[in-house]
C-alpha cells in the first residue's frame, strides 16, 4: 500500500525517519537500499541523527550543484506498507522491492542519469504494518528533472506488479479501481485533539452518504446535509452565478479550530457531485431548485423550499417502502456478478441506509457505522464506470429515507426489525457477488460485519412476528386490539399485521428518544435540528 507525498526538506525528512517517531514507534532505524554511492558509504548500520543528516546532504548534492528547481518540491517520499496480517519481510526482500519501485517509476535504469535515493526501515507502524520509506531527490545527477507526471497512479500500477511478483496480498480494491480514500496522520491527530471518536473524514463520509441516498433530488440532498449539521460550501463555475460544479462539507469546529472542509470526491469516489447526480432527476426545474439551495447554504441563509426531509413517515409508508426493499432482493437474483456498476450502486444504497440509521441512534460510531463503512467500500467504482440505475430497476433508496426519519419520530422496533431483515438479505447478495468475482477479502469483511456487528443490532430488536395463518389471511375485517387501535397491515413483507403498539419504542431498543442537539456529548457532531442554519464554508472543494 503506497503513500506518496512531496516536499522540499530532505534533512527534516531524514531526521524524522532516523528519529524516535511521533509515538516512539521507530526502532532499529537503518537503510535497506539506496543508490550505489549512498550504500557504499553507509550500508545498513543503525542510523544516528548525524548519519541521517549526512545522507540528506549527499542526496541533495545534484540540486544544489545545478540549482534546479522542481515545482511542488524536489523531495519525493513514498512509504510502502504491508497489511498487518501479512507479517514481516526481510531486509533483503525490502531491498529488492525498493529497487523494483525505482525502476518501475523510471527514476533509475534506462539511458537517463539516475536520481539519488535511499530506503529506510524502522520497525512496525503503530498499526502493526511492516513498511519502508523511499526518499528520492527528483533532480537527476545531470541536473535534469525526474518525471513525476501522474506519479500516484503510476505508483499504484507499480504496487500491483510488486504484489504479484513478490507473492504479496493483492489489494482487491486497486485491481477493481475502487481505492479507498485514506486518513492522514494530521487528520487523526486533530480528531484526538478535539476529543472526537474518529477523524472528520469518516464522520463526513457517512453523513454525506446518508443524505445522498435518502434524498430524492439534488435540492433535497443539500437540505439534508444542512439538517445533519454540516457546513456546506459549493463551487460555482467561473463566469456564472448559479452553475454548481462541486461541493465541500465540514463538521462544526470546536473552539480554537478552523473548519476542515473536504470535497465530496475526496470523501469517496462515488460521493463526487458528478457521480451523485447520476441517481437524481435531471431537468431544468430540478437544476434551478438545487442551485437555489446551494447558494442559500453557501451564504448561510435559510433553506429555500423545505420538503420531504422534514416529514415523519406514516406506518403505511413504512410498510410500502419495506416492501420495495424486498423487491430489490428478488431483482438482484438476476443481476450478473460481473455487473460492477449495479452492485456498486446497491452497495452504496445499502451503506447509506446503515449510515442514516447510525446517525440517528449511535452517539459514537458503533455496529451500524461499521456496517455502513464496510459496505461503502463496495460502492467505489472506476472513473469510467457509470453507476446510473437501469431503467425500470428497483432501488433501495427508500430504506435510507425510512431510517433517516427515525431521528425525528420514525417507526418503532418491530418495523425496524423487519427492515433490518431485508437489508441483511441485500448484504448477503453483495457477499455472494464478491465471492463470484473472486474478491475473497471483501467477502470476508462483509461476513464479519454481518456475523458480529449486525448480530449486535439484531439482538436488541424484537423477533419478527410469525407469518399469518390461512384462517387469519381470510379474515375480511381489520384487526382491532383491546384499546381499539386499528392494526397496520404490512402484507408486503409477509408478516402478521403490525398493531399500533408494535410501533412504540421499547426499553433497550437501538431506537433513541428524540435527539436534542444541546444534549449531545462533547466531540460528537451528528447534526442539528430542523431550525439549524449552517454558515458558509471555506476551501478544499472537490468534485
Amino acid at each position: 500500500m503506497p503513500n506518496v507525498t512531496r516536499g522540499t526538506d530532505l534533512g527534516g525528512l531524514m531526521r524524522y525517519l532516523a528519529g524516535p517517531g511521533r509515538s516512539n514507534e521507530h526502532t532499529d532505524q537503518h537503510l535497506v537500499a539506496g543508490d550505489p554511492a549512498i550504500m557504499a558509504w553507509h550500508h545498513d548500520a543503525e542510523l544516528s541523527r548525524s548519519a541521517a543528516e549526512k545522507i540528506a546532504t549527499e542526496l541533495d548534492d545534484p540540486r544544489r550543484a545545478f540549482g534546479t528547481e522542481v515545482s511542488g518540491g524536489h523531495v519525493w517520499h513514498c512509504s510502502l506498507s504491508l497489511r498487518a496480517d501479512e507479517g514481516q519481510l526481510t531486509d533483503e526482500a525490502w531491498a529488492v522491492i525498493a529497487e523494483d519501485v525505482m525502476v518501475g517509476m523510471e527514476f533509475t535504469g534506462g539511458e537517463r542519469a539516475p536520481v539519488r535515493w535511499a530506503a529506510v526501515r524502522h520497525g512496525l507502524s503503530t498499526n502493526g504494518n511492516d513498511h519502508i520509506h523511499l526518499v528520492v531527490n527528483l533532480v537527476r545527477e545531470d541536473g535534469t528533472k525526474a518525471n513525476v507526471y501522474r506519479d500516484y497512479k503510476r505508483m499504484q500500477a507499480v504496487a500491483a506488479q510488486l504484489e504479484r511478483k513478490h507473492g504479496l496480498a493483492v489489494l482487491e480494491e486497486r485491481g477493481a479501481g475502487r481505492g479507498e480514500r485514506g486518513v492522514t496522520r494530521a487528520e487523526s491527530e486533530r480528531a484526538g485533539r478535539e476529543g472526537r471518536a474518529e477523524p472528520h473524514r469518516r464522520t463526513l463520509g457517512r453523513t454525506v452518504r446518508a443524505a445522498a441516498v435518502a434524498a430524492g433530488d439534488e435540492a433535497e440532498f443539500v437540505r439534508r446535509l444542512r439538517r445533519h449539521g454540516l457546513l456546506v460550501d459549493a463551487r460555482i463555475a467561473a463566469g456564472t452565478s448559479d452553475v454548481i460544479t462541486g461541493y465541500s462539507v465540514a463538521l462544526r469546529p470546536v473552539a480554537g479550530e478552523r473548519p476542515l472542509h473536504i470535497g465530496g470526491g475526496h470523501l469517496a469516489k462515488d460521493l463526487s457531485l458528478t457521480r451523485l447526480r447520476q441517481a437524481w432527476p435531471d431537468t431544468p426545474q430540478h437544476a434551478s431548485a438545487a442551485s437555489a439551495e446551494w447558494i442559500a447554504a453557501k451564504r448561510g441563509r435559510r433553506p429555500v423550499a423545505p420538503g420531504p426531509e422534514l416529514a415523519e413517515l406514516s406506518p403505511d409508508q413504512w410498510s410500502e417502502l419495506i416492501g420495495q426493499q424486498r423487491q430489490v432482493q428478488a431483482w438482484l437474483a438476476g443481476v450478473p456478478a460481473d455487473d460492477r456498476a449495479t452492485w456498486a450502486r446497491v452497495a452504496g444504497e445499502t451503506a447509506g441506509a446503515f449510515a442514516a440509521w447510525s446517525r440517528a441512534v449511535e452517539a459514537s460510531p458503533g455496529p451500524l457505522a461499521d456496517a455502513a463503512d464496510t459496505l461503502a467500500r463496495s460502492a467505489y467504482v472506476s472513473t469510467h464506470v457509470t453507476a446510473r440505475p437501469a431503467v425500470g430497476a428497483p432501488t433501495g433508496r427508500g430504506a435510507a429515507m425510512l431510517l433517516s426519519s427515525v431521528a425525528h419520530g420514525g417507526q418503532g422496533t418491530v418495523a425496524q426489525a423487519a427492515l433490518l431483515l431485508q437489508l441483511n438479505n441485500t448484504v448477503r447478495a453483495l457477499y455472494d457477488a464478491h465471492k463470484a468475482m473472486g474478491e475473497s477479502r471483501r467477502a470476508a469483511e462483509i461476513v464479519t460485519v454481518m456475523r458480529v456487528r449486525l448480530a449486535e443490532v439484531r439482538g436488541r430488536l424484537p423477533q419478527i412476528p410469525a407469518p399469518p395463518t390461512i384462517e387469519a389471511a381470510k379474515a375480511p375485517a381489520p384487526v382491532v386490539d383491546a384499546e381499539g387501535a386499528e392494526a397496520v397491515r404490512v402484507s408486503q413483507i409477509g408478516q402478521r399485521p403490525l398493531r399500533a403498539s408494535d410501533l412504540v419504542r421499547e426499553p433497550g431498543s437501538p431506537v433513541p428518544n428524540r435527539l436534542e442537539p444541546g444534549r449531545r456529548p462533547p466531540g460528537v457532531d451528528h447534526g442539528a435540528g430542523p431550525g439549524h442554519e449552517p454558515g458558509r464554508g471555506g476551501s478544499g472543494i472537490e468534485r
